[in-house]
């Protein structure tokens, strides 16, 4: 029965949102106290949402004080000779746009923090992508399924996890993994060729001039809202725009400072970030990617817990960059519609994983899955858990993934000779998919800040994400990694 009603819970919460029934935050708590109470816990309820937010609350602060620093960080211009190098590449063009996307996506992965990634690549993506008038959920989803992929990196977490689980090296996981993993960022990569060349068809090949006549954003770092290819823009000869209509010409009626500061450096390049706002800090740029460095190596070293990390370099990038009080409250306020939003869903996040592992109903379905394995696929169990990795990380944390279901599976895989070894790496297939699960909070950093809907999001990257996955699974298989 737990089995069933865990199936149906998860089933719910996923068709109201992508139906735009409910909002992701009232879903995620609402359905789970529902069930809670179907289940026959409901007097439980406090005590598993307290356990869950217990559990999550470290996760929120960080995601908390990481939205300030990289915030500060971007508003100072640290990353702006990044953005400029990707926007250059870009140039107005849908396809490389997209593909631009995924290129910075996989490098800022780098650091093994999906929150970063996502803030850093929407920030310098998203206003090419309102200007040129490009869907956003290829945005969104192109950057999570490229940061899935380079999630699988030892010290991203799931090596980290199934080293631990089945207590082995996770150099010993992740180095054959590579060439599995790099024909899964190839993939990637492709996939973005193919939807940056249907973006294109759709709203027509822009150049330069054309994309830069645009309706002015008003947001404060962020520059260019405004479709190119939206209805009744003027000007002269450009691609067909998504309706029908022709692409924004260079004859547009912006007012000059419009069409230069917001969009054109002095060089006529085109900007995504504004060359000219307030907050630049360019004598300290030294300072702040020191400082940047020093995080992420401290981070990477495991030096202090990660949510302290980020406090501690908030707080100093804060004083350092604005040392005076106005300044600084002006920042925090400036970011603070993308704190509130992203802590409120993890926060919400934590009744619907508080009452799945409360009521046991994560533990039903880990085994029923498990149990429904026919006997003859023994031999077969690595193919069997990177098969599984897909809907049991989807639906499942990482912890409950590595530490409940990874070891059951390793000790079934034993009994039929099957190396753990070859088991943990097959559960790393999933993470293409796991980094769009209503149960990561840093998909809420990256739905938030480009102003998608979860639904939307969910939607139209699972489908990709899931084929990302498989290509690596069948990669493994064919060069014997698997």
């Amino acid at each position: 029965m737990l089995t069933i009603l865990g199936f149906a819970m998860i089933a719910t919460f996923l068709v109201l949102i992508m139906m735009k029934k409910m909002s992701p935050i009232a879903a995620l708590v609402l359905i789970p106290a529902l069930f809670c109470v179907a289940v026959g816990q409901g007097a439980q309820l406090g005590d598993y949402v307290i356990e869950g937010v217990g559990k999550l609350a470290p996760t929120a602060a960080m995601l908390m004080f990481a939205i300030v620093y990289f915030g500060v960080m971007i508003d100072v211009g640290l990353f702006d000779p990044i953005v400029r190098g990707i926007l250059r590449f870009c140039k107005a063009d849908p396809m490389r746009v997209v593909v631009g996307t995924a290129l910075l996506a996989a490098i800022v992965s780098l650091d093994g923090d999906g929150s970063t990634t996502f803030m850093i690549t929407v920030s310098a993506m998203y206003p090419l992508y309102k200007r040129l008038g490009m869907s956003l959920v290829v945005m969104t989803g192109v950057a999570a399924t490229a940061n899935g992929v380079m999630n699988t990196l030892p010290w991203g977490g799931p090596t980290a996890r199934a080293a631990t689980a089945l207590k082995l090296d996770a150099a010993d996981i992740f180095v054959p993994m590579i060439p599995a993993l790099a024909m899964g960022l190839l993939f990637v990569f492709v996939l973005a060729y193919v939807l940056g060349r249907r973006e294109r068809k759709r709203i027509g090949y822009l150049s330069l001039d054309e994309a830069l006549v645009a309706q002015a954003d008003t947001e404060t770092v962020l520059v260019g809202a405004g479709g190119g290819a939206g209805k009744g823009s003027k000007g002269g000869k450009g691609g067909k725009g998504a309706n029908g209509t022709k692409g924004a010409g260079s004859g547009g009626d912006l007012p000059e400072s419009a069409e230069t500061g917001a969009g054109e450096a002095a060089d006529g390049g085109f900007q995504g970030l504004d060359p000219n706002r307030a907050t630049l800090r360019p004598k300290l740029y030294w300072f702040n990617a020191g400082l940047t460095v020093v995080l992420l190596a401290a981070m990477i070293m495991e030096l202090l817990p990660i949510p302290v990390l980020f406090l501690l370099g908030a707080a100093l990038a804060l004083t350092v960059n604005f040392p005076k009080m106005g300044e600084q409250k002006a920042r925090i306020a400036a970011h603070a519609d993308n704190v509130l939003n992203v802590a409120g869903m993890v926060f919400a996040a934590a009744v619907f994983t508080g009452v799945l592992t409360g009521t046991g109903m994560v533990k039903h379905m880990a085994d029923w899955l498990v149990g429904a394995i026919p006997e003859g696929m023994g031999p077969h169990m690595a193919l069997v858990t990177g098969v599984l990795s897909l809907p049991l990380t989807y639906f499942m944390s990482n912890d409950g993934f590595y530490f409940g279901v990874l070891p059951v599976l390793a000790e079934a895989g034993a009994a039929h000779g099957v190396s753990p070894l070859e088991i943990a790496r097959a559960s790393l297939v999933g993470q293409a998919l796991h980094m769009s699960s209503p149960l990561v909070p840093a998909v809420y950093v990256l739905v938030g800040m480009a102003k998608v809907e979860f639904g939307d999001h969910t939607r139209f990257t699972v489908k990709w994400a899931a084929l990302t996955s498989l290509v690596v699974l069948a990669t493994g298989i064919l060069f014997g990694i698997i």
